[in-house]
């Protein structure tokens, strides 16, 4: 597993600076920041998915050839939304039948819900069909987009124990983007904490949360982890 390394990510408007970051993306990487920080616009860089009205500078060294949907895909933050209602689950993953099973055995799904349409399913199960239709290629790096946000407690511990395992298995980097930093604690390794378009402070998750430098850190971190018994 290569470091992904984004040399420097600027996205202006207008000669005005919305972001400039650099980051490294080792094994997994959570982009953290309330909103307004510049975590979807970064997200939409990497995507290719900006307005045209922005200017884009994205300077990066992968080690692999950057393309959408193979070498790099997206697990959507609304599962509800990233599927059509009324098409059946097997005609969405645009995968052989055998591919879909065995996606759908590592994510703990059974093959009978490919016969299914999304109103049918959990919210639970949705995203973990979206997971195994981003994982359809194969990526090298995953990028999530608060992909716990619209499931319930138990759904969630469940997505973390997945990524975590399918990470083992299938050996991709990946960057999680989230404002929720007791969920990047569970799943990152490393973290960056956006604050008006800046990286105000990066390191190893545990370390940052057991000793922030900044007071906006603090603040995530009070905000996230005071329900979960967190202590420095």
């Amino acid at each position: 597993m290569n470091t992904i390394h984004i040399d420097r990510l600027k996205i202006t408007h207008n000669e005005n600076v919305l972001v400039d970051i650099t980051f490294d993306i080792r094994r997994s990487l959570a982009l953290v920041g309330q909103s307004g920080s510049g975590k979807s616009l970064t997200l939409k860089a990497l995507l290719g998915l900006l307005d045209p009205i922005l200017e884009v500078l994205i300077e990066k060294q992968c080690g692999f050839e950057w393309k959408l949907g193979k070498s790099v895909a997206l697990v959507p933050q609304n599962p509800f939304t990233a599927l059509s209602p009324l098409t059946r689950i097997k005609d969405q993953m645009f995968l052989s039948k055998e591919r879909s099973i065995e996606l759908f055995a590592l994510l703990g799904l059974d093959e009978s819900l490919l016969e299914r349409f999304p109103p049918e399913l959990s919210g639970g199960q949705l995203q973990r069909v979206v997971v195994a239709i981003a994982l359809g290629s194969d990526p090298k790096l995953l990028l999530l987009d608060e992909p716990t946000t619209a499931l319930d407690p138990a759904s969630k511990e469940t997505m973390i124990a997945l990524l975590k395992t399918l990470q083992e298995k299938m050996g991709f980097s990946m960057l999680f983007v989230t404002h929720d930093m007791g969920i990047a604690s569970e799943v990152c390794e490393d973290i960056c904490v956006l604050y008006e378009g800046r990286v105000i402070e990066k390191g190893e998750i545990h370390e940052v949360t057991r000793a922030p430098k900044e007071g906006y850190t603090q603040a995530l971190i009070d905000a996230e982890f005071k329900t979960r018994g967190f202590r420095n």
